[in-house]
């Protein structure tokens, strides 16, 4: 479901937006809403990387088998290797940096529904951290456990080519099969945080996530996140180097090149969304991080 307010592509546009028109491009399955799944090595090359920031309107997941590359989620960025999931919730900001020429695996998305095909009736992704914003969304599975999950894939992947009117049931097995394997090897999102400043950055990004057309002070997340602002940027700082007023201008020009490269919105509506009164103030934030004008950024292919 598109929330309202929110710029987001849908699978086709996704497509649309970052593939190659070309032949190997053309032979790919068309994507669906609901589910869709192929193998890394079939589409990589007619992918247009880097990825610029976007929202998707789907939950994705990518599991590689051979070959590195990086994402983002949110202001976190991750190099993923061999043996690695990647997961992002649907709607959430993200980038595609790379991917090396080797690389092979899985690539998968779906909508929650599907997850609630027949059986299940309640959201069931709260039951695993690595579909949640706050999760931590790499997953490092061990050796014994890669003939099952590669399993699991390669059955996920012959039902959906199979077309028969009842493989979405077998599938939802299959997903509910794998993610509860995975859940095995993920780190709960304050499981091993050896501090309290690290759990405070982490729930401030994740703030930021959430509420960044809303909130835009400093003091604002801290009164929501319960510390004094002071008490925010000492643990900003300790964490990452950076001032919590640094992390909030990372995440406004996120926003903004999500809004301008996703929307219709006027330059100026688009300063007035993220909190800029004034649309020049907004040009001169968004040259002074990006070396381009909004309008620049916006005409970029």
């Amino acid at each position: 479901m598109r929330k309202e307010g929110i710029p987001t592509l849908g699978p086709f546009d996704f497509r649309e937006a970052f593939f190659e028109s070309s032949a190997q491009a053309q032979a790919l399955r068309p994507p669906s809403n609901y589910f869709y799944i192929s193998r890394v090595e079939s589409f990589k090359d007619a992918m247009k990387l880097p990825l610029l920031p976007h929202r998707k309107t789907v939950h994705d997941f990518m599991f590689l088998t051979r070959g590195h590359t990086a994402r983002s989620k949110g202001l976190d960025h991750h190099a993923i290797d061999a043996n690695t999931f990647f997961f992002l919730p649907a709607y959430q900001i993200t980038t595609h940096d790379r991917m090396t020429s080797d690389a092979a695996g899985f690539y998968c998305h779906f909508d929650t529904e599907l997850l609630r095909h027949r059986f299940i009736q309640h959201d069931i992704t709260t039951e695993f951290s690595f579909l949640q914003l706050i999760g931590n969304p790499a997953v490092r599975i061990e050796p014994e456990a890669l003939p099952q999950i590669e399993g699991l894939l390669a059955n996920i992947e012959a039902e959906y080519l199979s077309n028969r009117p009842d493989r979405y049931a077998l599938i939802q097995v299959y997903l509910l099969a794998l993610f509860v394997i995975v859940r095995r090897y993920a780190t709960p999102p304050d499981k091993g945080v050896q501090n309290a400043a690290l759990r405070i950055t982490q729930h401030y990004k994740t703030a930021l996530a959430q509420h960044i057309c809303e909130k835009n002070l400093v003091a604002e997340y801290a009164a929501l996140l319960a510390v004094s602002p002071n008490h925010l940027h000492k643990c900003v700082k300790a964490v990452t180097g950076k001032s919590a007023h640094d992390l909030l201008d990372e995440m406004v020009l996120l926003e903004a090149k999500v809004l301008l490269k996703q929307s219709t919105l006027t330059i100026s509506e688009i300063a007035y969304k993220i909190g800029e009164q004034d649309p020049s103030d907004f040009g001169r934030f968004f040259k002074a991080k990006t070396k381009l004008t909004p309008t620049e950024y916006r005409q970029l292919d």
